[in-house]
């Protein structure tokens, strides 16, 4: 089973950069798409012809032109459901969680805690209430994948320039250590297990022609509980896809 991931930065936009044609070529039997920024009837439907043969759940946000996510999979799932069911998070179509063969896939797009930092606590209790959950979960014998981006970059690895973005959020400590809770709590980071001193990033600043010179950062992740990493078969991360600031990232997992 291919699962993959890509925070699109507006589903209109990166349609227009041929993201379509991608698709189409790629085919995986999941795509979980983040920060849609857009419902599906504002799209030409010539356009969304890219996913003919995907059943498709979208969860816009309630304000226009900002956040959401959408899942394609290749059948209907035996169970869907948008949102974590608390009203402060999923009114901004953060989460759709499905049924996925044996397990729960987790599509998500998390809260940036913005350069003020005016968003941090709101992002930091996002990270615990879905912990909260996953906890719950994982006590009722569920296997869980969590995928998105996830705004933060667990390590000094994980960015280009660690040193100058201590102070930056998406590399604060206080962010960081949520990743590690979330280790600590049965889940395995997919692509760091299985390439544990690989340099890869997923996530380029428009400005300062940052990706062609490489100065990224990876907040695209798989986050997968332990009892599913045996079937984990590889991850991939597509940085030479174009079409938004991230590029995709796909786990090949067994099913």
């Amino acid at each position: 089973m291919r699962i993959t991931t890509w925070n699109v930065n507006g589903l209109r936009a990166a349609l227009n950069k041929n993201a379509g044609a991608w698709f189409q070529e790629y085919a995986p039997d999941v795509f979980c798409l983040q920060e849609i920024k857009s419902r599906p009837e504002q799209h030409d439907p010539e356009a969304l012809k890219a996913f003919d043969g995907y059943h498709a759940c979208w969860n816009p946000a309630e304000r226009p032109g900002y956040s959401g996510v959408a899942t394609f999979t290749l059948g209907v799932p035996s169970m869907q459901e948008r949102g974590l069911g608390r009203e402060i998070f999923d009114r901004e179509g953060r989460v759709i969680v499905q049924r996925c063969a044996d397990f729960l896939l987790y599509n998500i797009y998390f809260p940036n805690g913005q350069r003020d930092h005016e968003r941090l606590q709101y992002k930091l209790d996002f990270y615990a209430f879905l912990l909260e959950l996953c906890n719950e979960q994982h006590a009722a014998s569920e296997k869980i994948v969590i995928t998105g981006d996830f705004n933060t970059a667990h390590s000094e690895i994980d960015l280009a320039n660690p040193k100058s973005n201590q102070n930056t959020s998406g590399f604060l400590p206080e962010e960081r250590a949520w990743i590690d809770r979330y280790l600590e709590a049965g889940f395995v980071d997919a692509y760091r297990e299985l390439y544990p001193e690989r340099v890869q990033y997923t996530w380029w600043t428009y400005i300062t022609n940052a990706r062609v010179r490489n100065i990224g950062w990876r907040l695209d992740y798989f986050l997968v509980s332990q009892a599913l990493m045996p079937r984990v078969q590889d991850v991939i991360i597509h940085n030479e896809v174009l079409g938004s600031d991230h590029c995709p990232v796909t786990l090949d997992i067994a099913a």
